[in-house]
């Protein structure tokens, strides 16, 4: 088992990444805070949840009722004080195709609903996929490409939600669009969206760890490894958790997509305590394979605004309490259809 955090630096392989700050010769100047916000020139056996019940049915009763009744009812809105500093966390992989752009979207979602200000950062140029998933590419006519060349102010590219006005999109450029951003400027836009008063910055990371991967992680301070149980995303996200290490991003978090319960039991896959154990990461949640992400995806829907909230929102809306702090425990998915007392009744079984 791998130890996360300061100690473990130095038994992890070092892959020092390019200072940030410097600007690659021939490349862009650097753009400065001030600039990005003028005007423009023109214009499960063995998982670890929970073992208690009473703390089981709490989250599952908060996090439905979310769904269609105001958070301030449930007492998980922000108070006046939570969150005074801003918390920048990217959402990363390695792997492609584990779920890290429907995990932006859904934690995005649910903190906003928690009457936070967020902002989600496409950061994967070329390939944006997060507005489909919000629903707002048809909305989109700035991007930070054109914040960077001087075309655009950031409050003319920041699209906001029109379900929830606290959330907001920043997409980094139009398909096929080229362009060279540096760290230096990832880290500009991301003072220069704080300025503005978002308390959470959400940056979906590109799948790898090239330029696109350097670039997305720079600004963070925390970051949250989505990886599937299949042996391929798990040692991809190894090699990111070293890599996150080597670039003083200690805290980080766990959580695995597409789990199978059934499978699991079979012992045709490895449980999430299985994929926690090999990668030495505290687990941030587990969400189960559920066909409604791809129904919830072609909508442009994120699956935690749904009013029949399926087990995959359930889920993620935990995930997302537990990474801001308002849930201390899992929420059990094993069999989230028994009722109470057919659970109460296995317990005097065994």
């Amino acid at each position: 088992m791998k130890a996360t955090g300061p100690t473990a630096a130095s038994t992890r392989q070092r892959t020092m990444l390019p200072s940030g700050g410097q600007r690659a010769r021939g490349g862009p100047a650097q753009t400065s805070v001030s600039r990005l916000m003028r005007a423009p020139a023109s214009c499960g056996r063995r998982c670890p949840f929970a073992s208690s019940l009473v703390g089981y049915f709490q989250s599952r009763r908060k996090v439905q009722a979310a769904a269609f009744q105001d958070p301030e009812e449930e007492g998980l809105m922000a108070a006046p004080g939570d969150a005074q500093e801003a918390r920048i966390i990217v959402i990363t992989s390695g792997k492609g195709g584990v779920g890290k752009t429907t995990t932006s979207a859904n934690l995005g979602m649910s903190i906003a609903r928690l009457g936070y200000k967020v902002c989600l950062i496409d950061a994967d140029i070329g390939l944006r996929n997060l507005d489909l998933l919000l629903g707002l590419e048809n909305r989109i006519l700035y991007t930070a490409i054109d914040i960077l060349d001087g075309e655009c102010r950031l409050d003319q590219a920041l699209i906001r939600d029109k379900r929830w006005k606290n959330l907001s999109l920043l997409s980094m450029s139009r398909n096929r669009q080229r362009y060279n951003i540096t760290r230096a400027h990832m880290v500009q836009l991301c003072e220069a969206i704080i300025a503005l008063g978002y308390q959470f910055i959400i940056l979906d990371c590109p799948a790898g760890i090239d330029v696109g991967f350097i670039n997305a992680i720079s600004p963070a301070k925390e970051a949250v490894i989505v990886t599937t149980p299949e042996i391929t995303s798990i040692r991809d996200a190894d090699r990111v958790a070293g890599l996150l290490e080597a670039n003083g991003i200690y805290n980080v978090k766990l959580l695995v997509n597409r789990v199978r319960s059934e499978m699991i039991q079979k012992n045709d896959m490895m449980s999430v305590k299985d994929v926690q154990e090999m990668l030495g990461i505290p687990l941030l949640g587990a969400i189960p394979e559920d066909p409604q992400v791809i129904i919830s995806t072609n909508r442009g829907e994120p699956l935690v605004l749904q009013k029949k909230m399926p087990d995959s929102g359930v889920a993620l809306e935990a995930a997302a309490q537990r990474l801001i702090g308002k849930l201390d425990y899992f929420v059990d998915l094993n069999n989230p259809h028994k009722g109470l007392f057919q659970k109460i009744g296995e317990m005097f079984n065994n």
